[in-house]
């Protein structure tokens, strides 16, 4: 099961198959760009846990596309570029990067570079999300345990449990969750996500997972 879906810019073809080859044996979901308008593209039709962005690619630059990108989502971002100066570095950072890995890099550090980012994204230092007794989330394999035993869930009930746990305390309306949940080709339904929160429910404990009337619904955490 992906830990994580990613989406990677690069124009270079061979890092491309690289990276994504890597990635995907590492347990990650990847999607590929290789130019500014592909990937705004996919990036505005789905939803992504993290954007791996090389800057200097055809169309607009990685800069000017996380700067669009971010009026729409709100999505972690690391820039994988050539560019080596102090002032690019600024660049990167001012249009809203989380980090920065400069070429050539080693596979295993971009990994655990994307790991760091996922544990900042869900507010945890460890590898662990503890929801109730005998439950807890385990961000390695992006898979529920309870009783030690793995819970099975769809990508849907797991990318909404992932939601959920990114914003837990906070109320979420029925857009938001349609927005991730649902990708830009397929048709959002209420009577579907009501059975997701009904199947979570019973794993979890219906009064994690609170109805807020007209609204939304809202993941209690301790």
């Amino acid at each position: 099961m992906a830990i994580a879906r990613i989406l990677l810019l690069e124009d270079d073809l061979n890092l491309s198959e690289t990276v994504k080859e890597y990635l995907e044996e590492e347990g990650y979901e990847v999607d590929t760009a290789f130019d500014s308008e592909e990937a705004q593209e996919k990036i505005y039709e789905n939803s992504y846990d993290i954007l791996l962005l090389d800057v200097m690619v055809p169309g607009i630059n990685g800069f000017e596309l996380l700067k669009e990108a971010r009026r729409h989502k709100e999505v972690p971002a690391i820039f994988i570029t050539a560019l080596s100066s102090v002032e690019d570095l600024e660049r990167g950072y001012e249009s809203g990067c989380d980090d920065y890995i400069r070429k050539p890099f080693a596979l295993k550090e971009l990994k655990l570079r994307i790991e760091t980012l996922l544990k900042r994204e869900f507010d945890t230092k460890g590898e662990k999300i503890e929801i109730a007794e005998g439950v807890f989330f385990d961000l390695n394999d992006s898979q529920l345990y309870k009783n030690e035993k793995p819970v099975t869930l769809n990508n849907k009930e797991r990318r909404l449990l992932k939601l959920f746990l990114k914003n837990r305390n906070r109320t979420l309306s029925h857009e938001e969750i349609f927005d991730n949940l649902w990708d830009y080709e397929e048709t959002p339904s209420d009577s579907a996500l009501r059975t997701y929160i009904k199947n979570l429910r019973k794993i979890l404990g219906k009064e994690k997972i609170v109805s807020i009337k007209k609204h939304g619904y809202k993941f209690v955490a301790e």
